[in-house]
């Protein structure tokens, strides 16, 4: 008998992210895709430059296994300024194929197969999807609405003796939750009694809302040495398919990490990290203040629309994502709810299943904002049909 071509345990629970499957149905239709967070906005020509001018002069070959030497001071010194994190560029910093390419080579490298990783929930599935290739376990710990606040007797209840991370999501994907100093405080206190790593992905740090200010574990003292700060630049340049993320750690962690992300990648691209270092050099705090500027907008458009029609938005503090009630619309589960919002607006968005394991998978959806306020504008006068 024939072996099965695909016979891989690991991959048994891998699917198909609903946010790409909703892509395609919004594609098949001729929607407006507000599901995928793909920002179409305008590119930075100081970011393009530095990509061309990287080509121009040859620089197409490999580079270090942990980035160039350029990009990795740049980060090293928007960590101190921006983050408050104090890292050294070779002995604590990764550039990796994005930050989920980073948090794969983390998570093979620092954990054994059947380690568990409690996530916090609602969640962003790549992160499942990746602690499943690595062959780990999600343990779930959710989180209640409207601000997504979490109780420590949950986390308790999430130990078992193969507990070996958390992953901090902040802002987070899909909720828009910002971290307050007195959560990470307590989730560090949490982690020091059970010997955990803290994860985080910080891929939105720059969109922020109604004065709400960007807190990474790392900066604080209590959470330093067991954190590992995952970031890039795909959000915050709208540079998703260049694939430009990082990892910052401890110096004892340097090697290992990077050797992983040797095997898998290589390297990131050697010409697009160029350009993204000359982003973070030269874009000045005008051009992080204008993108809060622009995307408070954009949120205000969307949940006052959804509001309108009767679909409560959860307002973010953060991100450019929008969770909402969808429980008035017609139908049994998630999908069919946004499936239906789809044939009626000819609009896009992610039904719940995708974020929640919980009953509240077929009660809400998420919209993503990221898009130009033309397209933005006529998604809104589309919802309004409904």
């Amino acid at each position: 008998m024939q072996r099965d071509l695909i016979n891989n345990k690991r991959l048994d629970k891998i699917i198909q992210s609903e946010i790409r499957n909703m892509s395609i149905e919004c594609e098949r239709v001729g929607g407006i895709n507000l599901s995928q967070g793909i920002s179409n906005l305008k590119l930075s020509d100081i970011v393009k430059t530095g990509a061309f001018e990287a080509v121009e002069e040859g620089i197409n070959y490999y580079t270090r296994y942990d980035g160039v030497q350029e990009l990795r001071n740049a980060i090293a010194e928007k960590a101190f300024k921006y983050n408050g994190i104090e890292c050294h560029p070779d002995k604590n910093i990764i550039v990796s194929g994005g930050a989920t390419g980073a948090f794969y080579c983390a998570c093979l490298a620092l954990m054994e197969p059947g380690d568990e990783v409690i996530i916090f929930e609602p969640y962003y599935g790549y992160h499942i999807n990746t602690l499943y290739a690595a062959a780990l376990k999600p343990v779930y710990v959710e989180m209640t609405p409207p601000d997504w606040s979490f109780r420590i007797e949950d986390l308790e209840r999430a130990i078992t003796p193969k507990t070996r991370a958390i992953m901090i999501n902040t802002p987070a994907n899909p909720s828009g939750k910002i971290f307050s100093r007195d959560e990470l405080l307590l989730i560090g206190k949490f982690c020091d009694k059970h010997d955990l790593i803290i994860f985080t992905d910080e891929i939105y740090e720059y969109f922020l809302y109604d004065g709400n200010q960007h807190i990474s574990p790392a900066s604080l003292t209590e959470l330093k040495k067991r954190t590992i700060t995952i970031s890039g630049y795909s959000k915050t340049f709208s540079i998703t398919g260049w694939r430009i993320g990082y990892l910052i750690c401890d110096e004892s962690l340097h090697d290992t990490i990077g050797y992983v992300n040797d095997l898998i990648y290589v390297c990131a691209p050697s010409p697009l990290q160029y350009g993204v270092a000359k982003g973070i050099r030269e874009l000045g705090d005008e051009f992080y203040q204008g993108l809060q500027t622009r995307f408070a907008k954009k949120r205000e458009l969307v949940c006052s629309t959804l509001n309108e029609i009767g679909l409560t938005p959860y307002v973010p503090q953060g991100s450019y994502y929008t969770l909402c009630d969808i429980s008035s619309l017609p139908g049994k589960t998630g999908k069919e709810k946004v499936m239906f919002l789809l044939e009626e607006t000819g609009v896009a968005c992610v039904p719940g299943e995708a974020f929640f394991s919980s009953d509240k998978a077929d009660q809400i959806a998420r919209f993503c904002f990221a898009k130009d306020d033309e397209i933005l504008e006529e998604a809104c006068i589309r919802l309004k049909k409904l």
